[in-house]
């Protein structure tokens, strides 16, 4: 049995589907198997896979004959995957040098069920932003193995499924399957975490998340993005299940879930404006059938307006906020950034200059929060 089993579903991504290929098998660690899975790709993925296949044995290529969506080319690879560790990374994406060889020690050493490693995201014009694991921690060292409710700080870091390499038999034996449709991380990286017994973190980039200007979900309106509800349903129906979730983790959970719902609506990429209210409905069904029984502290800030917003299923309101969000933001942008010619507010001598209504979301949030108390 090999160490770990590097799963990559394919759909049309030629062209990073080399750099993805050669920063997993041109590494120095050899003790893997790389199971990709085309997904009836039609713009050349199969030649590309079938010339490394051909010379380097530790590549098995998986075709699907029918396009079947990420999460089931992912639970294709795993059905196919032999290594005693799975780790699900993505054809547009890669692992950057010495990664392998470092999740590869961490695991022999410590035998986790699974272990969470930092990654960095890599944006269009060359910008990147690491996300280490450092708010885990919460100011004290973390155990070599812990669990979800001796660490309740891992649900802060995103859920996504490529920072986290999994024993296959217990991802096996949970039974615990990638579920279809958009967002499908979601459903299964919460039931993931709070089922491990032993968690361990690698705080180092061990993979690179690529943010495409084109093609990424997140980046396209669509009323796909309904489909999160479905996978939020599957995590609140697995806590009902379960009565020995603490209390404090369903609350943090619950916590995250309207953060998530919120970031999907407020995103001006997404939900089709036609149907935002709509997209507000359902979160507010979500909020009010799921609220903590024991009570709820919504967070401060701007955040906090939102929760009470839906408290109250307030979407004009709601709708208000977010214009002047974005206004404000666009204020910012301006004077960070200013064109030739652009006037500015003077303030004292030494200050940063402003525009006139750069305060309009803080004035909003700020009369908001009187008027809900």
């Amino acid at each position: 049995m090999t160490l770990l089993s590097v799963i990559v579903p394919v759909y049309q991504v030629r062209e990073y589907l080399a750099d993805c290929l050669d920063s997993i098998l041109g590494q120095s660690f050899r003790d893997l198997e790389l199971v990709a899975v085309d997904d009836a790709s039609t713009d050349g993925c199969a030649a590309v896979l079938a010339r490394y296949a051909a010379r380097d044995p530790r590549l098995v290529v998986v075709t699907l004959d029918r396009n079947q969506g990420l999460g089931a080319a992912r639970n294709t690879g795993l059905a196919r995957a032999t290594g005693e560790y799975v780790w699900f990374v993505d054809g547009d994406d890669w692992l950057p040098e010495g990664s392998l060889a470092a999740v590869a020690d961490r695991l022999t050493r410590t035998r986790p069920d699974l272990l969470v490693t930092a990654y960095t995201r890599h944006y269009p014009g060359g910008g990147t932003r690491h996300l280490s694991l450092a708010q885990v921690a919460a100011g004290r060292p973390a155990p070599e193995t812990f669990t979800l409710r001796e660490r309740p700080a891992l649900l802060s870091v995103l859920h996504i499924t490529c920072n986290k390499v999994i024993r296959r038999r217990f991802l096996v034996d949970l039974d615990l399957p990638f579920g279809p449709g958009w967002y499908e991380d979601v459903s299964f990286s919460f039931p993931l975490m709070l089922a491990a017994g032993r968690i361990t973190l690698l705080d180092r980039c061990c993979y690179a998340y690529r943010q495409r200007a084109e093609g990424a979900i997140t980046a396209t309106v669509s009323g796909r993005h309904f489909e999160v509800f479905a996978h939020w349903d599957r995590v609140l129906a697995g806590l009902d299940a379960d009565p020995e979730v603490p209390a404090d983790l369903r609350h943090l959970i619950f916590q995250r879930m309207i953060w998530h719902l919120l970031q999907v609506l407020g995103h001006p990429r997404r939900v089709p404006p036609e149907r935002r209210r709509e997209f507000f409905a359902e979160i507010v069904t979500r909020y009010r059938a799921h609220l903590p029984p024991a009570g709820y502290q919504p967070p401060g800030g701007t955040l906090g307006v939102k929760h009470r917003l839906l408290g109250r299923g307030a979407y004009g309101l709601f709708a208000a906020l977010q214009v002047a969000r974005r206004a404000h933001l666009g204020v910012v942008a301006r004077v960070r950034h200013p064109r030739v010619g652009a006037q500015h507010t003077a303030g004292p001598p030494g200050a940063a200059p402003t525009v006139p209504g750069s305060r309009a979301a803080g004035t909003v949030s700020g009369k908001l929060t009187d008027r809900l108390g």
